[in-house]
């Protein structure tokens, strides 16, 4: 979009502009007049000082010629410095700022036309009355500031009286955004942190009345039915010990989103929402390098598979913050597609060409999408996650988690892609079960496609992403929902989980990694026990809840690893991402494996491709995998043509 200056013919031909500027005139007029007549009393406050109060030395004459003069000075100097051009809100610090060099330009001036005219006034007064005016005027200000925040400051009467928990910059925008909004359902009453410095800090009268451990005796005093943790880093614990104590007083708990979902931008009431699962479970402040982010994302062109999943989604929303030359969503499912293009624009009309339904088991479509989209970078989330439903089926996971990355890497390699990174999955260290093995292979598949690229080719693995289609709390919500029982297959099995907006920040930030078909683990913390998520949520329900186990399902382990045997913990370009070399595998051996061969043999092989060394189709005869004709033979078992 163009913009340019109206000529002066549109002025004259209804343009709304210079009605609008003339509405405003009276109101920058009055601010003019005000500072105007502040500088004339200051004048005779500084006069009169100088002759220590006496009237008979006053020249009035003089003064209200010396007060005509500044006053036009201070008004053109106002203007020049965009004190009385609307440029800011009426007594902000910019307006303050503003006002200092207004003052700083007038009265030297004044002082020199105070001599051409014949000294109407004492010099030494000049000075003094620049000071005067300058608090004169600040505090005119000061106290237009007052009376509009009292006018917007909601009634403690009708609003929820709450209890903030953090006084730092997180907890002052929250405060402010809801003493100036009169429809504010919140009215802050008091503010805890445990820092002893802040122990005397107001935030607009708001008091810090102690530290956390204070919460129940402030609750009490200030009579109120809401804690408001107002700490964007809050961790899971210090949210648990929140709930715990405010529950104990029968006060309802909010929070402010985490720093990751934030994204930069301030605090707003809009933003305030009960505790969820992912507070009590854990919340991380992420830094990311935004200039690295930005050198590789900004004005090229992106692909994202699985656009419609819960992790594809969620990249390019964020990809989409960082100005990307065109945003490519790929997915197969177009009810995916219709929900992700709604969330970034608003209207979801499916117009865009940018919009890519597509299968990535369909070579030819995919060849046909890079033609014409030809994406510089490329985010590979497209596949299948649910364990149990793999073990059964383990051909759909060949089809679509290996075959389908393999070809989604060869057409990235054939036309020229600079950055991939294929989205794998804690399962895949010390693989076990169908899903592992497959994830482990397409990390194996990336690294051999990162040695024949320019570019960089390489895998991101973490855990459970909370809130994504599948999770374990959204089956647990959905059973509390129908009355229980919740379902968990063993007292001792654990976890790590990863908000889904934790997560995708440290993909993206691993993309503007420069690694050799590494894969990237992200730091998902401590392993979160399955069993205690379960009796929370039971215990928060409404009704009594039974907790059942169930027993481990096949392929299911007991606790989730992030590094495999063998893989050590380096992380010499984040502190959140260790970076682990993978044994390539050369993707000529996967026209072995037939998805029509009997499920226990294809599993094996599944495994035995997981865990043998680097492997290339030159090798495969001395690691033990005999070819010929098209015939495989390995670990005394055959497959030809899905036969054993």
């Amino acid at each position: 979009m163009e913009l340019r200056r109206a000529t002066p013919g549109e002025w004259r031909a209804g343009s709304p502009w210079p009605s609008l500027w003339w509405a405003a005139l009276p109101g920058r007029a009055a601010r003019a007049g005000a500072d105007a007549l502040a500088l004339a009393v200051a004048m005779l406050i500084a006069t009169l000082l100088r002759h220590d109060g006496n009237l008979q030395y006053l020249d009035c004459g003089g003064l209200m010629e010396l007060a005509g003069v500044a006053a036009v000075v201070q008004t053109l100097a106002g203007i020049r410095f965009g004190l009385y051009t609307g440029r800011w809100w009426y007594g902000c610090f910019e307006e303050i700022a503003a006002l200092a060099k207004t003052a700083a330009l007038t009265m030297p001036v004044v002082f020199v036309l105070d001599t051409l005219l014949g000294r109407l006034v004492p010099r030494s007064a000049i000075i003094a009355s620049g000071l005067i005016a300058l608090v004169l005027q600040a505090g005119v200000r000061y106290t237009a500031r007052l009376l509009q925040d009292s006018r917007l400051r909601p009634s403690p009467e009708q609003g929820s009286r709450v209890v903030v928990v953090g006084a730092g910059e997180g907890a002052a925008q929250v405060v402010r955004s809801m003493l100036r909004t009169p429809s504010s359902p919140y009215v802050p009453v008091a503010l805890l942190d445990d820092d002893p410095r802040k122990r005397s800090l107001r935030v607009m009268g708001v008091p810090v009345t102690g530290d956390r451990h204070a919460l129940p005796e402030v609750i009490r005093r200030f009579r109120a039915d809401t804690v408001l943790i107002a700490i964007p880093s809050a961790g899971a614990d210090l949210v648990r010990e929140i709930s715990m104590l405010a529950g104990e007083m029968n006060a309802d708990v909010k929070v402010v989103p985490p720093v990751v979902e934030l994204f930069g931008r301030t605090v707003r009431i809009e933003d305030i929402r009960p505790v969820g699962h992912a507070d009590l479970l854990g919340r991380r402040e992420i830094g990311i390098d935004l200039a690295a982010i930005a050198g590789y994302l900004e004005g090229r062109r992106v692909l994202v598979t699985g656009a419609g999943g819960s992790i594809g989604s969620e990249l390019c929303r964020q990809v989409a913050q960082f100005h990307p030359g065109r945003l490519v969503m790929l997915d197969r499912d177009e009810s995916g597609l219709h929900a992700v293009q709604l969330s970034l624009d608003g209207r979801g009309l499916l117009n865009d060409r940018n919009l890519v339904v597509a299968d990535i088991r369909d070579q030819p479509r995919l060849d046909e999408v890079f033609r014409e989209h030809r994406p510089q970078v490329v985010f590979h989330a497209a596949a299948l996650k649910h364990l149990p439903l793999l073990e059964m089926h383990p051909s759909e996971a060949l089809k679509t988690n290996i075959l389908g990355t393999y070809q989604v890497l060869q057409t990235a390699l054939r036309h020229g892609v600079d950055r991939f990174v294929n989205i794998s999955t804690d399962k895949a260290a010390e693989p076990c079960s169908v899903l592992g093995y497959s994830k482990r292979i397409t990390e194996r598949l990336t690294a051999a496609a990162d040695e024949s690229s320019a570019g960089t080719y390489c895998s991101v693995r973490f855990g459970n992403v909370l809130g994504s289609r599948g999770s374990v709390l959204t089956a647990f919500e959905a059973q509390v929902a129908k009355g229980g029982p919740i379902t968990v297959t063993d007292p001792e099995v654990s976890r790590y989980f990863m908000t889904v907006q934790e997560a995708v920040r440290l993909v993206v930030q691993a993309g503007a990694i420069d690694s050799a078909g590494e894969v990237l683990v992200l730091d998902m913390g401590e392993p979160v026990r399955i069993a205690d998520v379960a009796r929370r949520l039971a215990a928060a329900a409404d009704r009594h809840i039974q907790v059942v186990y169930t027993g481990l399902r096949p392929g299911e382990k007991l606790r989730e690893v992030l590094l495999g045997p063998g893989e050590e913990d380096r992380r010499p370009n984040h502190p959140l991402l260790s970076q682990v070399p993978v044994p390539p595998l050369d993707g000529a051996v996967l026209s072995l494996l037939e998805p029509a061969a009997p499920r226990e043999d294809l599993i094996a092989m599944l495994r035995w491709l997981a865990e043998s060394p680097a492997l290339s189709s030159a090798a495969a005869a001395t690691n033990g995998f005999a070819v010929t004709d098209g015939f495989a033979a390995t670990n005394g078992f055959a497959i030809r043509n899905g036969r054993k």
